[in-house]
């Protein structure tokens, strides 16, 4: 399963854990993890510089929404998913269309969702 050979991402993931096993399944699909940042001020800073193709964001961040970081992401026009366990109920207004794709979730439905952000 190496669809997304060669592409770049960032993972933006509080829990240690889950964010290991993101980065697990980006592998396994060819990514190349450039950056894996677990607070949101991290987030922020790396969002400006990395050179990433995708941005693979959780939405709650140690009690901190993320949405800063995917604003950075969208001025720079790189895509991004958002990963949460709440569903489109917890995405404002300005992201709702936003590919999400919801925890827990498998590896077959990571890839449809930043195939939806990609494909934009």
């Amino acid at each position: 399963m190496r669809r997304f050979s060669g592409l770049k991402v960032l993972v933006v993931e509080d829990e240690g854990m889950v964010a290991l096993m993101i980065e697990d399944m980006l592998h396994d699909l060819g990514f190349k993890v450039v950056a894996s940042v677990s607070r949101l001020a991290d987030a922020r800073a790396v969002a400006a510089e990395v050179e990433a193709d995708l941005g693979v964001l959780d939405v709650n961040l140690a009690g901190e929404p993320s949405f800063s970081v995917a604003e950075i992401l969208r001025e720079r026009q790189i895509p991004f998913i958002f990963s949460t366990g709440y569903g489109l109920s917890g995405l404002p207004d300005e992201f709702a269309d936003q590919p999400l794709v919801g925890k827990p979730f498998s590896t077959s439905e990571l890839q449809q969702t930043i195939e939806a952000a990609l494909s934009r």
